[in-house]
Order: C-alpha cells, then sequence, then structure tokens
C-alpha cells in the first residue's frame, strides 16, 4: 500500500507546475465586482484576494452580503499550468457545508412528521446497530449536534500520501456507518460534544430510509430546489467537477499536485456536495428566512445543546463570536478546496467564499480565508 502511494505520488509530483515563489507575475489575477458597497471595506476585501497564487491558495471566490452592502470578488488562476484568471462563478467541492443541506433535509422531514428528533436512530436503522454494543438509545438530534457518541470510520490514513493513493476507491456509506458503529460508543450519548463526518453518514442513510429515495434525489428535493441552487449537485462516485471550476492543488515538498479529481462517495451526506458561492448564498438566504424549513424545526439549527462544556454546533450550523456578532455557519474542506458560509441571524451580513487552499486539510485556518473574514467582518 505504501508503494502504491509513493509510486503515485512521485509520478503526480513529476508532472506538476512549480512556483517558485510567493505568487508569480505572470499568473497573479484579481477580478472583481462592486455592487452597493455601502460601509463594506472594499479595499480590505480586494487585498484579501490579491496576490494569487502563491503558496497558500491558488484561487479566491467571495461574496458578500446584508444591510451594509454587497460585494462579489474572485483573485488568483483557473490553474497553474495556463495561469489565465480564476472563474468567478467555479464550482468547487463545497466540503462539510452539505451538512447544512443534510441538516435542513431532516428536519423538513421531522416537519413533515417523518421523523422523531427525539426517537432512537436504532428504530430506524436496526440492522445497522443490531449486535453492536448500542445499547443507550441515541437520538436524531444528538446525530445532527453530534453528541452520538459514535466513533468515526475507518479510513486510509490521514497521511496525504496514502489518502491521494486511495482517492478514486469507493466506499459505501453504509460501509462506513457498519464500520464505525462496529467499535462500539466512544462516549455516552449525551454526554459530550465531537464533530464527526460519520454522524451525518447515518442521518444520510436515514434520509434514504424515510424517504425511500437516494440521499442525492431527496436533498435536491427537499432544499436544493426550494433553495435555488441550480449549480449544486452530488457527484457519488463520479471524480470530476463538471461545469466551469479552478483546479485544486496540495502543496507537497515544494511543488503543487493537482487534487481536483477525487471520490469521496462515504461522506455523501457529510461532505461531497459541489456548489458555487452564488449557490452558497441563496442557501442561506432562503434557509435563515424560513423558506426551506419551518420555524418550529429551524430552530434546531440555531440551538447549541445546553449543559455540555465548549459545545458550539446546532443542527447543521456552528455558532461563531466574531468581531462582537453571532454568526450562524459552517467551514467545509477537501484537498484543494477550502469552503465556508456564515451569517447573522437577521442576515445583516452574510459571507460565502471558496479558497483552493493548498493545505486544506491543515490544521490552522488557511491565511487567504483568514483575511478574507477578517475583511468581510471588520466592516460590519
Amino acid at each position: 500500500m505504501k508503494r502504491r502511494a509513493f509510486l503515485a505520488l512521485s509520478t503526480a509530483l513529476a508532472a506538476a507546475p512549480t512556483l517558485a515563489g510567493p505568487a508569480t507575475a505572470a499568473t497573479n489575477t484579481t477580478t472583481t465586482t462592486t455592487t452597493r458597497a455601502g460601509r463594506l471595506d472594499v479595499a480590505a476585501l480586494r487585498r484579501a484576494v490579491s496576490g494569487l497564487p502563491d503558496d497558500d491558495a491558488t484561487a479566491a471566490l467571495v461574496r458578500v452580503g446584508g444591510t451594509a452592502g454587497t460585494w462579489h470578488g474572485a483573485g488568483g488562476v483557473h490553474d497553474l499550468a495556463s495561469g489565465r484568471a480564476a472563474d468567478p462563478h467555479a464550482r468547487f467541492r463545497a466540503g462539510s457545508t452539505t451538512k447544512v443541506v443534510t441538516a435542513a433535509t431532516v428536519l423538513r422531514l421531522a416537519a413533515a412528521r417523518r421523523v422523531d428528533l427525539d426517537a432512537p436512530v436504532q428504530h430506524y436503522l436496526p440492522r445497522l446497530f443490531r449486535g453492536t454494543d448500542f445499547h443507550r438509545p441515541i437520538s436524531v438530534r444528538q446525530l445532527l449536534n453530534h453528541t452520538s457518541g459514535i466513533r468515526f470510520a475507518d479510513g486510509w490514513g490521514d497521511a496525504f500520501t496514502d489518502q491521494y493513493a486511495h482517492r478514486f476507491d469507493v466506499v459505501a456509506p453504509a460501509e462506513a456507518a457498519a464500520s464505525a458503529v462496529a467499535k462500539g460508543p466512544e462516549f455516552a450519548p449525551g454526554a459530550r460534544q465531537e464533530y464527526l463526518n460519520i454522524n451525518y453518514t447515518l442521518l444520510g442513510l436515514l434520509i434514504e430510509r424515510l424517504t425511500g429515495q437516494a440521499y442525492a434525489d431527496a436533498a435536491t428535493r427537499l432544499v436544493l430546489r426550494p433553495a435555488g441552487m441550480r449549480d449544486t449537485y452530488f457527484p457519488g462516485t463520479d471524480p470530476t467537477i463538471h461545469g466551469p471550476h479552478n483546479h485544486g492543488y496540495q502543496l507537497v515538498d515544494g511543488a503543487f499536485v493537482d487534487v481536483t479529481e477525487w471520490v469521496q462517495a462515504d461522506r455523501l451526506a457529510a461532505g461531497d456536495m459541489i456548489s458555487t458561492t452564488a449557490d452558497l448564498e441563496r442557501l442561506l438566504v432562503a434557509l435563515f428566512r424560513g423558506r426551506i424549513v419551518p420555524a418550529r424545526q429551524l430552530k434546531e439549527m440555531f440551538t447549541v445543546p445546553a449543559g455540555i462544556d465548549g459545545a458550539t454546533m446546532s443542527a447543521g450550523l456552528q455558532r461563531i463570536e466574531l468581531g462582537g456578532r453571532t454568526y450562524w455557519g459552517k467551514t467545509g474542506s477537501r484537498y484543494g478546496y477550502s469552503a465556508a458560509l456564515a451569517a447573522t441571524r437577521n442576515l445583516s451580513r452574510t459571507l460565502v467564499y471558496s479558497v483552493n487552499a493548498t493545505d486544506a486539510k491543515g490544521e490552522e485556518m488557511n491565511p487567504v480565508a483568514e483575511r478574507i473574514v477578517m475583511a468581510a467582518v471588520g466592516s460590519a
């Protein structure tokens, strides 16, 4: 396995383009569109996406909205080989922002009385838990807010070389769920909050059980279409990004490995959505205004479980304190792509970005993403 990973990575590195410094003048491109600037610090936003590509990112797309004004901008390149300007309307791998759609789908089913949020998931997916050590009930709500106690699923390891070598391998969501559940609980349901993709992998299976449809079809019908998300879809086992898109890269030992094509079907409901900044902005606005989920169920998305130290996750969202304001949002990352959506509850400020980060799985926040957030929030 290690030998295959080494050979695959070596081949990619040999063919990968290399940048000599933080940025090259030939490919340093910024395009911006300003609309109703209001009190927005447009200069700071432009600076946030300028100077790309560099060692941190090859492109960035940004949309800021709200009562203080709106601004759309893009910087960087479509790909390192051609150096042409990044497409500001590009599709990208939206990562864990997919969880917002999954949570909204479950809450719509709850509003239709197809599922009880207080009922144990063992009731809805009995075969998955049969013969395991999960004797205490795990409520659907505990899956939504990451307090289930389920352990993470087995994967290919944390090293990029291992992940890259298996980037086209297909693991079904049911297989990933069975692997995680077989390990038994890590903690008692509701005892603490631990953010894990597996909670939403199970919610995807739950959606399929309740609707009799594939997850992608149910989520599209219940959330994407009502929100007007025309350029968003779920790739499944297809490794390509269809339609206009900017390439994603991982920086490895000074060289840029193209990671645009990738399969991660096991995380279908947890982080395998392809979208655009315009569509994620539509989702924010439609969701927060109650156009997707009825008010009673929508409260779940703005409620962090009480009595748990350090809890910040609600159903599909995270509470974020920035610039003296409370934002509700979600980040997501896949190799080559780092995305986020966030807004104040009253939509006085909204922010969506996609950064083609060269270390999207790094522990620290990407510097380009950090500049974008500070520029958008600092003028709120």
